[in-house]
């Protein structure tokens, strides 16, 4: 315990402590602002997030659609918003928020057309966090499985359509995962973990960029370690499948030359690439929120209180709340 003896300090170590104390209070992070309660008619809320999402600007957008749900808990517009909050957080790379934006409308409306959408973009928000084959694919891993509850669920949709590339993009993403460690395993001579990766990409991944490398290894592996039926083998698949991949031609003078010499002539032209092609993300093909024919409730939904008079349109400077006269992309009923 500090003991203080002299008077003359004790004013001193008060004044530091309040310093210690200001210094803490001014690390910790700033809450975000929230708009001020004020209300507004419901159209005027949702034409105003609208329009901020038009123009890109998501945080605003998100602030004005919660105020719908605020504002207006059981209209129809409240519903809407929940599925913009949703695709504003995924367009400002807020994938954890857009998630959850995407399981409450999936709790609150489970039967609703567009909860279509909502398992969609929560698929899609896992696939945006898909990182390169040398760090931790959990997030990969989570994209596949949600990826593929969309097309088991809406098979007939654009969804599923979208997701069903995706799918091949993940698959592909797995494989170079496997392809990494068992090269690595190659290296450093433990050739049966190596043999056991190559394997499983052969198995699991074998329409991929990568079971044409994969077959090429385990030629490598089993000549290695003296099984010559099984280099055999796996070079005659290689060449049956893939005669013109530069992988097959290494194989075939692989083969050749240890006395295995392949049917098959190789037919490739021009050179293997080095390097796997880094994983591509691209937003401009992700699908927007679809628009509705009509404003009808779904069956799901709890019936709306007694209507209310409507509230009186503020009188306001802010020009980014006038509602635009051009329907925007991002207005619910198109």
């Amino acid at each position: 315990m500090l003991v203080v003896r002299n008077s003359w300090a004790r004013p001193a170590l008060v004044a530091a402590l309040c310093a210690l104390a200001v210094a803490g209070c001014a690390g910790k992070g700033k809450k975000k602002p929230q708009l001020a309660y004020e209300e507004r008619p419901v159209e005027l809320l949702y034409a105003t997030g609208a329009d901020y999402m038009d123009r890109r600007l998501w945080n605003q957008a998100v602030d004005y659609f919660g105020e719908v749900e605020r504002q207006h808990p059981y209209s129809e517009w409240a519903r809407r918003s929940i599925l913009m909050q949703a695709f504003a957080h995924y367009e400002s790379n807020n994938y954890a928020e857009a998630i959850a934006d995407a399981d409450r409308f999936i709790q609150l409306y489970p039967g609703n057309p567009a909860a279509a959408y909502a398992h969609y973009l929560k698929a899609v928000c896992y696939f945006e966090q898909i990182v390169d084959v040398g760090r931790d694919q959990a997030a990969t891993g989570q994209a596949l499985d949600n990826l593929k509850d969309v097309v088991q669920r809406y098979p007939n949709t654009e969804y599923a359509t979208d997701a069903r590339l995706k799918i091949d993009m993940v698959n592909d993403q797995l494989a170079g995962k496997e392809m990494t460690i068992g090269r690595y395993y190659l290296r450093q001579g433990d050739t049966l973990a190596a043999i056991n990766r190559f394997k499983g990409v052969v198995d699991r991944y074998q329409t991929t960029s990568h079971t044409p490398e994969a077959l090429y290894r385990l030629v490598e592996a089993y000549l290695t370690l003296g099984l010559v039926e099984e280099a055999k083998k796996n070079g005659a698949v290689l060449g049956y499948n893939y005669p013109g991949d530069p992988w097959y031609a290494d194989a075939y003078k692989l083969l050749t030359s240890s006395g295995l010499k392949p049917a098959v002539e190789p037919t490739a032209r021009g050179k293997r690439g080095l390097f796997h092609m880094p994983f591509r993300h691209d937003k401009e093909q992700t699908i927007k929120p679809p628009s509705e024919a009509k404003p009808v409730e779904a069956k799901t939904e709890a019936a709306p209180p007694p209507a209310a008079a409507p509230a009186e349109t503020p009188k306001t400077d802010a020009p980014a709340e006038k509602p635009k006269k051009r329907r925007s992309i991002f207005h619910p009923f198109g």
